[in-house]
């Protein structure tokens, strides 16, 4: 026999059924950790940029402690490091955050079916740590049939170690690294998600969804300011993808 997720339902009824699902969470949680370890160095290489970027912008080490820790979004903190020299209302920055994350609202949708049986607090913390990379190896995973919760948890919060980690240590050695262009570490965010995109690729029929993202995205960030390229050419290549799915 087995239970509703289709693995063998041992002896012993209902507590049996829990100890298996608890062994499962257990293995997707440390599954996660180890295939986002490759991702984690990529992650820390720009994290030490932004680090340099904001000891040169005067925050302090607990600054940017703080800032990676709560708020936890890459494209957002960089964003908000542009505008913290002319000194902007508290507003201005929140507002920029904002626009440049609804991203994740797209995300977490696509993400809902894995917290359909999870406590709403336990849904909550795990939605915290979700970004860019440890959502693409969910999605890669959900494609396969074998992601949960646990996996995104596992995944997500060795990125978030690694950006807090590496963003604190390149606030206190940033005057040693000096510019991060000039040791290449500045195009690690785009090789990063140049080798999740080859990851998650399935076949032909991913290709125009993704180049109507990229088209979008590379008009809107020649005509119009701030981020929202970021947001506009993720919902065009989100609407080509369910579009061509329904027809």
């Amino acid at each position: 026999m087995t239970d509703d997720s289709g693995r063998p339902r041992r002896p012993g009824g209902e507590g049996a059924r829990i100890s298996d699902d608890n062994t499962h969470a257990r293995g997707q949680f440390f599954r996660g950790l180890r295939v986002s370890l490759p991702l984690a160095a990529g992650v820390a290489a720009y994290g030490l940029v932004f680090g340099v970027l904001a000891r040169k912008a005067g925050l302090s080490i607990a600054d940017v402690a703080l800032m990676s820790g709560i708020v936890f979004t890459g494209s957002a903190q960089f964003v908000a490091l542009t505008l913290w020299a002319a000194s902007p209302p508290a507003l201005a920055l929140a507002l920029a955050t904002l626009a440049v994350n609804l991203r994740y609202v797209l995300m977490a949708a696509a993400l809902r079916d894995l917290f359909q049986r999870t406590q709403r607090a336990a849904a909550f913390a795990a939605v915290f740590l979700v970004n860019d990379e440890s959502w693409a190896l969910t999605m890669g995973e959900v494609a396969r049939g074998g992601a949960n919760i646990a996996f995104m948890v596992g995944s997500s919060l060795v990125l978030y170690v690694a950006w807090l980690g590496s963003t604190v240590a390149g606030r206190v050695i940033g005057s040693a690294i000096g510019d991060p262009s000039r040791l290449g570490i500045d195009f690690a965010f785009t090789a990063t998600f140049l080798a999740l995109l080859m990851g998650m690729l399935r076949g032909k029929r991913d290709v125009l969804p993704w180049a109507i993202s990229a088209a979008v995205a590379i008009a809107a960030s020649l005509y119009l300011p701030g981020k929202w390229y970021i947001l506009l050419g993720g919902l065009a290549g989100a609407t080509a993808g369910a579009l061509r799915r329904d027809a």
